[in-house]
């Protein structure tokens, strides 16, 4: 119900909260108003089922809620469908004295007789109107007793109605689930639970501040019976510290990466006598609190000095850590179970938390890869390529051939002839590092450009630039402006889509963001300067030179369009037929 319903009824005699205040009509349940509604609307229009199924969560009130119905039922001054909690009838089940209401516990009352003793005794009267029978934990039947009870539970008598409760619907058999409602309880949220222990503060005249009730939400953990058996264990301490360890030592070594501290504190939580599994169930617990918090602090349980504390942590750990330290946590709760020393996967859980190095999951390789981006680490610069000269591109036999920078095939080809000053060279203050240094685009001459755009351009850009650009020639330069010659119209056209990779080329090159204009020369098809023209097959020393005029070679091919290029490429020294 609302967090306005009445205080649970108090139990004289009973000292235990959970018990003292147990609710006694469906107005005092709280937190299953979904239930309420159905058993209250059943009771109030004479609908009443034969059987029912509770299932839930543990102390979330299925118990609770059976004998709430059977009181209900039985009532001698019903009101809106539901009990008065005060005539006799009602009495009497509260004190569990009452004839028309049989408990049964199947977990110790699991075997066949059992069940046959009792659907026996279903057939005789009893004082009330209803005979109510209550089965708790009713998946622990053996299968002769389901079975037994399966007959009795499908044609009961007519003034019987059997309740059985569960934590695991899914062990009960499906033929008895069949013929029950399935009523499903949940946990209760932190608001409801923390107006509930209020409510039982004011009406027991305990002596408990809000930090204690606020901990006692918290390790209810959406059971109303844990919350209050937890604030009365918190009411009889009087310390927080003794009835949950403190986790601050182990936050502080994660923050700060420190793996000394982290294991003197787990060392100092485990001396004082905490077990490694109920540590790292709590530890999971906090830690997800944490999470919650940085994900979506709505649905967080922590609230007032607990909840900025845990906050201040999550915004030191940073969300991503946060995610790993509760996978990693998970993970060691899974092997503590079959660990014969279970504080030693606790250590190492611990351990790679803080040094990700240990650790091989994708998880620790990103927290790695974070902690360098965060200390400010640069990526390693490309090496020089001052370092070695450039590859020749691929398919290309014709221009002034590039030395191999390891020994091959390409070792037969001869040197190029000797460069301008200003051009690539072995030699101190030459080649690119010297061009790159200039600051000043006009210092570079036409030839150098040229030379350079054939040599260390066009090898940097890809395959399909490369087919292209193989009978391209620089024309003019004027510092800023380059002038590339293709053969016809078609070639240029194709341009468009090798313009990107040849500008990144040309500036890797020259530091220098050159305005490209693209011209038409048809001169260049049978040209001196068509040096790809010639099949991809290693060429002899003396053919080596630029400048050499292949069209007295029969082994050239002529090409004037990308697809001749492609066929060229692929077919070295074939011949159009048709």
């Amino acid at each position: 119900m609302a967090d306005s319903s009445p205080t649970p009824t108090s139990i004289d005699g009973v000292t235990a909260l959970y018990r003292r205040f147990r609710p006694g009509r469906f107005a005092e349940l709280r937190g299953q108003d979904h239930v309420v509604r159905a058993l209250q609307g059943a009771v109030k229009n004479d609908r009443i089922v034969h059987a029912y199924l509770f299932s839930g969560p543990r102390g979330t009130g299925k118990t609770t809620a059976a004998r709430i119905l059977a009181k209900a039922l039985n009532c001698e001054h019903p009101l809106d469908g539901d009990a008065c909690n005060e005539c006799a009838s009602c009495v009497a089940i509260t004190r569990g004295s009452s004839l028309d209401v049989i408990e049964l516990d199947a977990a110790s009352n699991n075997g066949v007789d059992d069940i046959r003793e009792i659907t026996a005794g279903a057939w005789h009267g009893t004082p009330g109107q209803w005979k109510v029978y209550i089965f708790d934990e009713v998946h622990q039947l053996s299968k002769a007793a389901s079975a037994a009870l399966l007959k009795t539970l499908e044609e009961p008598p007519q003034h019987v109605v059997f309740v059985l409760a569960t934590t695991d619907p899914h062990k009960v058999l499906p033929t008895i689930r069949s013929r029950t409602q399935h009523l499903e309880f949940r946990l209760i949220g932190g608001e409801t639970l923390s107006s509930l222990l209020h409510d039982v503060q004011g009406a027991a005249g305990l002596a408990a501040d809000d930090a204690l009730i606020d901990a006692a939400v918290r390790l209810g953990r959406g059971s109303a019976r844990d919350a209050l058996s937890a604030l009365d264990q918190l009411i009889a301490t009087g310390s927080l510290s003794e009835t949950q360890p403190e986790f601050d030592g182990l936050f502080h070594a994660l923050v700060h990466a420190d793996a000394v501290e982290a294991l003197r504190s787990l060392a100092l939580l485990t001396r004082e006598g905490w077990d490694p599994e109920q540590l790292a169930e709590s530890f999971a617990a906090e830690i997800r609190q944490v999470f919650l918090l940085q994900a979506a602090p709505d649905v967080a349980d922590a609230v007032d000095a607990d909840r900025d504390r845990l906050s201040a942590w999550g915004s030191q750990l940073g969300l991503a850590r946060t995610v790993r330290i509760l996978e990693t946590i998970g993970r060691a709760m899974r092997e503590m179970k079959s660990a014969p020393d279970k504080v030693v996967i606790l250590e190492v859980a611990l351990v790679r938390l803080i040094k990700p190095e240990l650790d091989s999951s994708i998880e620790a390789l990103d927290e790695r890869v974070t902690k360098i981006e965060r200390a400010g680490a640069r990526p390693v610069a490309a090496p020089s390529s001052t370092a070695g000269p450039a590859l020749r591109p691929i398919g290309s036999t014709g221009g002034a051939p590039p030395v191999s920078p390891t020994a091959g095939p390409a070792a037969t080809v001869a040197p190029a002839p000797p460069a301008p000053p200003a051009s690539p060279g072995p030699g101190p203050g030459s080649g690119p590092g010297s061009g790159r240094a200039a600051s000043d685009a006009a210092a570079l001459s036409l030839e150098d450009v040229r030379e350079r755009f054939e040599q260390r351009v066009v090898p940097r850009t890809a395959r399909s630039a490369q087919l292209l650009l193989k009978n391209a020639r620089v024309c003019s330069f004027d510092g800023q402006r380059l002038s590339i010659a293709l053969p016809n119209e078609e070639m240029r056209q194709n341009t468009e889509h090798i313009a990107q990779g040849l500008r990144s080329a040309m500036e890797h090159e020259f530091k220098v963001n050159f305005q490209i204009d693209w011209i038409v020369d048809p001169s260049l098809v049978a040209g001196s300067s068509a040096p790809s023209s010639r099949p991809a097959r290693p060429e002899p020393p003396e053919r080596s030179g630029a400048d050499e005029d292949p069209a007295g070679d029969e082994s050239s091919i002529v090409v004037d369009s990308m697809a001749g290029h492609l066929i060229s490429e692929m077919f070295p020294g074939a011949e159009e037929i048709s």
